[in-house]
């Protein structure tokens, strides 16, 4: 199986990471706008740089572009994709876009697997979640070995994938800006930057496989940290009074927001 990637941004270059440890880097071809990026991160990955044509020639093409750029990307591969007859999966993770908007763009009634991949993927500690349309059980299977480097793959119907895609999908940055606020509260109080930085994320990543492994809701994780009259309990109550809890719930549902706004664009 080959594998071509239109797009080697953040998400699309996480991605193509994952997929050249899963299935090979010499089964991988990438393509974007500015070659140069392409061919960068191919001499890095020790796969294949080309054009949008040849990584629509293959048999798993992932259209890694912004949705308002979709249609026109589509339109420009369009006869690679009939001259191929259907023999390929394409597969999108553009926010907002359904599987039957990319069919349509593509001008065919073509198998599609959409997906919602985050950034942490290109270390393999990625949440993706998937759903499929006229995708035989061959082609899934190998798309999901290709996959498995990237971290967790759940199944899930479109009808949802929206949703996720604004937990985890967009979730990094703001695990990203706690990080960075914690460092930020550690040199405050004395640490360097480094160790600070360094800490924090390790509590962070020490957290997230605490909620996995233990199946404990994470506000009785909470509790188990506050000790009567600690100073644990005293930083979850400056948090509250600063309405940290509202702000993260809100910041999911701006997102979600956009993501369906850019669905009807």
């Amino acid at each position: 199986m080959t594998y071509g990637f239109i797009g080697c941004g953040n998400m699309g270059g996480a991605v193509a990471r994952a997929v050249c440890r899963g299935a090979g880097a010499q089964n991988v071809w990438l393509a974007n706008r500015t070659f140069s990026k392409a061919e960068a991160l191919a001499a890095e990955l020790g796969c294949h740089a080309g054009t949008n044509e040849e990584a629509a020639g293959c048999d798993f093409v992932f259209l890694c572009v912004k949705p308002h750029l979709m249609a026109g990307m589509l339109a420009g591969i369009r006869p690679v994709l009939a001259a191929h007859g259907g023999k390929f999966v394409l597969v999108s993770m553009a926010a907002g876009l359904s599987m039957a908007r990319i069919r349509q763009m593509a001008g065919g009634d073509w198998p599609v697997i959409r997906m919602m991949p985050n950034t942490p993927a290109a270390v393999g500690a990625g949440m993706v979640q998937y759903c499929t349309a006229g995708v035989c059980d061959e082609a899934l299977g190998a798309w999901l070995a290709a996959m498995a480097p990237a971290g967790r793959l759940d199944a899930i119907e479109e009808t949802l994938i929206d949703a996720p895609s604004c937990v985890s999908g967009c979730g990094p940055a703001w695990a990203y800006q706690f990080i960075e606020a914690l460092a930020d509260g550690g040199v405050a109080a004395g640490l360097p930057r480094a160790k600070a930085q360094e800490y924090a994320a390790q509590m962070l990543l020490g957290s997230a496989q605490m909620v996995l492994q233990s199946g404990a809701h994470p506000g009785a994780l909470k509790d188990a940290v506050c000790s009567p009259g600690g100073s644990t309990i005293q930083g979850v109550r400056t948090l509250e009074e600063h309405g940290f809890r509202g702000a993260v719930t809100d910041a999911v549902l701006a997102a979600f927001a956009k993501t369906l706004e850019m669905g009807k664009s």
